[in-house]
């Protein structure tokens, strides 16, 4: 093998690792993980080509005004996927309900695994 060989090699090896650590880090890398709270708006099924199950939590808290030293309520979204039809089948009996789901949160979306980074992997609670 020559040296211009065995450089080509090197170099489309080196490049297909970093290649592939990068799509490994964007994608399947659990960021973080946790547990939130809230009032389930909506769980449905959508999409073109890959079909898979979105959701939205209303989280109530309070926000301070700027300037002010009153406080007023405010609500924040929780956007969510759900990969596991048995979880999702579970939450659309849920509407209206406060639920603690637990969700992973990845860097990046693949489309069949949804159109959001949180994906919500067990249901905790249900009140």
């Amino acid at each position: 093998m020559t040296t211009k060989t065995k450089v080509i090699s090197i170099t489309g090896a080196i490049i297909a690792l970093a290649l592939a650590l990068f799509i490994y880090f964007k994608f399947y890398f659990v960021f973080g993980e946790g547990v939130k709270a809230g009032e389930l708006n909506f769980v449905v099924y959508k999409g073109y080509v890959f079909k898979t199950y979105e959701g939205r939590a209303i989280q109530a808290g309070f926000a301070k005004n700027k300037g002010t030293a009153t406080q007023a309520v405010q609500s924040y979204e929780f956007d969510f996927s759900i990969t596991d039809q048995a979880i999702a089948d579970s939450l659309m009996r849920c509407g209206g309900r406060t639920v603690e789901l637990h969700y992973k949160e990845y860097l990046g979306t693949l489309p069949w695994r949804g159109k959001q980074k949180y994906i919500v992997d067990r249901i905790v609670s249900v009140r």
